[in-house]
Parts: structure tokens; C-alpha cells; sequence
């Protein structure tokens, strides 16, 4: 199990309340904005450090890069 910080895990949690757990349903930066109510640029800074940490997968997209939960954490 891989360690999280409070705000890693409050985007994790996030995206689990917006359904994101599989490739079918990605969620944008935006979405989990929207819903941790944090700034854009802290969300993207745990997105990149959630991604590398193998967590959660990215999707380059034509509008927006969307992200989904690859392990249950």
C-alpha cells in the first residue's frame, strides 16, 4: 500500500465520490476541483505526484487530460 498525504488522500477521496475508479468514468482536474474546493494548480501538483506514484492513471485527451483510481488505496 502506497503512503498518501492528507491532500493526496483528499483527492483520492474525491475522485472515489465522482465515481473515477475505472477507465469508463476519468474525471479532469477540473471535476476534483470542483470538489475538494482547492486551487486548480494545488490539484494538478497531486494529480502529477499521484500518477508517479502509480495510484492513478492519466488520459491525454483532446480537451482535457482526464484521470482515474488504479488501486485501491
Amino acid at each position: 500500500m502506497v503512503e498518501l498525504n492528507p491532500n493526496e488522500q483528499l483527492v483520492i477521496n474525491a475522485m472515489k465520490e465522482l465515481g473515477a475508479t475505472k477507465d469508463t468514468s476519468i474525471k479532469t482536474a477540473d471535476d476534483i476541483m470542483k470538489k475538494t474546493n482547492r486551487p486548480k494548480g494545488m490539484i494538478n501538483n497531486v494529480l502529477v505526484d499521484l500518477v508517479n506514484k502509480g495510484v492513478i492513471k492519466r488520459v491525454a485527451r483532446e480537451k482535457a487530460s482526464g484521470y482515474y483510481i488504479l488501486a485501491q488505496v
